[in-house]
């Protein structure tokens, strides 16, 4: 996606299929998030997700996506995103895992995410998980005809970085619809004076803070897909697909 790319505006036939979507990809994610328990791999939860997905009628959007070898990305602890399920990665006691998951269906695409406990996790970790969430919802609130996208990145910023914690700058949302990223960007943090798109009505974003509970630095593996903080801390990541309407912002993946 070029940064030039021109923003697609939906029409409410397809925000409604969209909705369809997300809708499918928050079923998945329940069901997933379920099966989040000390000695599960993050295989299992993949598969189930697949499976899950396929029985609902879906196509599973990240599997082949760039490459991408799996239906699920499972980030563990202080993996912030895109990470691999593995035959070998048992989840233990206190960790913490970002479920993202992304659908097609109808020709148009589901994306949301999520960040589950595993177990009992200690209380700084429980807190991150709850800033990262507000900060999702602090930046949805911002999604109104209007506003700009900046508006969003400011609202998400300024509520992790007043709780000590910081956002990621290298990996950012979306505009999502009948291609997996779409235009605009949607930062998480403001990027100076540079100047950010205005919100209409029919614009649909994937908004997806990732939260470190340490410096914002990240790097990428070996594996050319998983991202890690460059401090190893732990990082929590929320997502939703939400619709830019004349009446407010309208989750799409939310239940």
């Amino acid at each position: 996606m070029g940064k030039d790319a021109q923003i697609q505006i939906k029409t409410a036939e397809e925000i409604e299929i969209m909705r369809q979507a997300n809708l499918l990809v928050a079923k998945v994610l329940s069901v997933v998030s379920e099966k989040v328990n000390p000695g599960i791999t993050t295989h299992d939860l993949d598969v189930l997700s697949e499976e899950c997905c396929r029985d609902l009628g879906g196509i599973p959007a990240f599997k082949g996506y760039q490459g991408f070898p799996a239906s699920l990305c499972t980030s563990v602890n202080e993996e912030v995103v895109h990470g691999i399920p593995s035959r070998k990665r048992f989840l233990v006691e206190g960790d913490i895992i970002s479920l993202d998951f992304g659908v097609k269906y109808k020709g148009f695409f589901g994306d949301s995410a999520i960040t589950v406990p595993v177990g009992n996790v200690k209380e700084n970790i429980r807190n991150l998980l709850l800033i990262t969430k507000e900060s999702l919802c602090r930046g949805i609130a911002q999604a109104k005809v209007g506003n700009r996208v900046i508006d969003i990145s400011r609202a998400v910023q300024e509520h992790v970085e007043a709780a000590g914690y910081s956002v990621v700058r290298q990996f950012v949302g979306h505009g999502i619809g009948s291609q997996l990223h779409e235009a605009p960007e949607v930062p998480n943090y403001c990027e100076g004076t540079k100047t950010s798109p205005r919100l209409l009505a029919g614009m649909v974003l994937a908004i997806e803070p990732m939260v470190n509970l340490g410096r914002y630095g990240v790097k990428v593996l070996k594996d050319n897909w998983t991202v890690v903080t460059s401090d190893k801390l732990p990082s929590a990541h929320f997502e939703h697909s939400i619709a830019v309407t004349d009446t407010g912002p309208y989750i799409l993946s939310q239940m």
